[in-house]
């Protein structure tokens, strides 16, 4: 029980330390290109953990880094990055952090699809109910449809790709490396995206402060949602993922003065609803596998 609280508390810590990068990338970027944010926060974040990594004596350059799924997992890492802080320079954050929360659902089809992990028809259905969610945010077709907006649900997708490389990478590497080599990727994503955009533009004071945030509330943030997983059970865990959108919320509100429409509160809550669904019908299914006379249909 203590270990499931003191991950619950890790997970939150996590979130709002992510809610909080989210911000701060979007304070940086009314004055910064995409690709310079991307660069400096991916090249800054991936600096703390390969410094981590030394100071612990993990070996930070080693052949694994050649392995397919883990060259996979970074070009999945790059991709991500340059979406999602290209998304939350061009759209409203509380639609963003929305889209973002499908991240889960992805995850599970993905593994349905290519990790020939079994899905019965229940979280199908939630995984149904996520995806029409995300087009009643998105609204394609709409007269309020902004194509930026796919840039979240591309940022989105790359996440989901890079969690289940995650899931197939080797063990033995050890977290802060497999995160450096990661973030190793967003560096050279923000390196291509500045080469194709607008020219770098110089740093005052104040947007130091905001880059200087969101690396290391980014680099925090990621460091206690894996200690979370690690310390608690996932199933108990992760449903906590989602105070990320409450705080993104509030944040986008509060600091952005974003007002989110009827759509997009809706699709958010029915996004959530179908992640806590899920997450709880795999925890029962785990412990029907765990006492298999009880076991049902899944």
């Amino acid at each position: 029980m203590a270990d499931n609280l003191k991950g619950i508390l890790l997970m939150t810590v996590a979130m709002f330390g992510l809610a909080l990068s989210d911000m701060f990338v979007k304070l940086a970027a009314g004055a910064l290109p995409p690709g310079q944010i991307v660069l400096i926060v991916g090249g800054g974040t991936t600096m703390l953990y390969g410094a981590g990594a030394l100071a612990l004596r993990q070996p930070l350059f080693s052949r694994d880094f050649f392995r397919p799924v883990i060259l996979f997992r970074t070009f999945a890492e790059g991709i991500a990055s340059v979406a999602i802080m290209t998304a939350i320079a061009l759209v409203p954050l509380s639609t963003v952090t929305a889209i973002m929360q499908s991240n889960p659902l992805l995850v599970t089809l993905g593994a349905a699809l290519f990790l020939s992990e079994t899905v019965g028809w229940r979280r199908w259905l939630a995984i149904g109910v996520g995806m029409v969610a995300m087009l009643m945010i998105v609204r394609p077709g709409g007269a309020e449809f902004e194509a930026s907006v796919l840039l979240a649900v591309a940022a989105a997708v790359a996440l989901s790709v890079r969690d289940l490389a995650t899931r197939a990478a080797p063990s033995h590497i050890p977290s802060l490396v497999l995160a450096a080599w990661g973030f190793a990727g967003s560096v050279v994503g923000g390196a291509v995206l500045m080469a194709l955009g607008p020219a770098p533009q110089p740093l005052s004071g104040t947007l130091w402060v905001y880059v200087a945030g969101a690396v290391v509330v980014t680099a925090l943030g990621y460091y206690a949602l894996t200690a979370s997983v690690r310390v608690g059970q996932i199933s108990t865990v992760a449903p906590f993922r989602y105070t990320r959108l409450v705080f993104a919320m509030a944040i986008a509100v509060l600091v952005f003065a974003e007002r989110p429409d009827g759509w997009t509160i809706a699709g958010s809550l029915l996004i959530v609803g179908s992640g806590i669904y899920t997450f709880l019908r795999e925890r029962q299914i785990a412990r029907a596998m765990a006492t298999p006379a009880d076991a049902g249909p899944v």
